[in-house]
């Protein structure tokens, strides 16, 4: 478990922080988002996979007569040697990623907590009829309010019968 984080961060460190991550962004224009479905069902390259194509392309290479006429050995190669630069980048991006997604988590795990506290005490004032708490109380409860969708009614499943039930 971590500790309570105690930080700030200068907004031109911020800022080019942005800038320098759109600007690598901007030197690889090939990079590409795939749709919920592409990246459910595509082939994942992991260690095993990225030697295995290694390997095959290292053999394809030797035996040149083993090659079917319609693969491209060329692409294959280029295909391959961007794989492994992604890799070395996405070593580095993802430990990266990993610990600003916790960091955000965790200091705004903080902070709703922090403003929960608030709301409550502001809930007890209101209750207690304080000048002008009941438009925070309002304002702030807007996030526990519930929205109410109504059940679809159900239908009756029907019950089929077929001639082989009837008989």
């Amino acid at each position: 478990m971590y500790k309570n984080i105690s930080a700030t961060l200068d907004n031109n460190v911020k800022d080019q922080v942005i800038q320098r991550l759109r600007e690598i962004e901007s030197m690889m224009p090939f990079v590409i988002n795939l749709t919920p479905t592409e990246r459910r069902t595509i082939p994942k390259m992991g260690k095993a996979a990225l030697k295995f194509v290694e390997n095959a392309l290292g053999y394809s290479e030797k035996h040149p007569n083993l090659v079917p006429p319609f693969l491209n050995i060329t692409e294959e190669r280029t295909d391959f040697q961007l794989t492994m630069q992604l890799f070395e980048i996405m070593e580095v991006l993802e430990p990266l990623w990993e610990k600003v997604s916790d960091t955000y988590y965790a200091v705004g795990a903080e902070a709703y907590a922090q403003a929960r506290i608030f709301y409550k005490s502001v809930k007890s004032a209101a209750r207690s009829e304080v000048p002008g708490t009941d438009v925070i109380e309002r304002e702030l409860g807007r996030m526990f309010q519930k929205i109410i969708t109504p059940k679809p009614e159900e239908t009756p499943v029907s019950v089929k019968t077929t001639q082989a039930q009837v008989s």
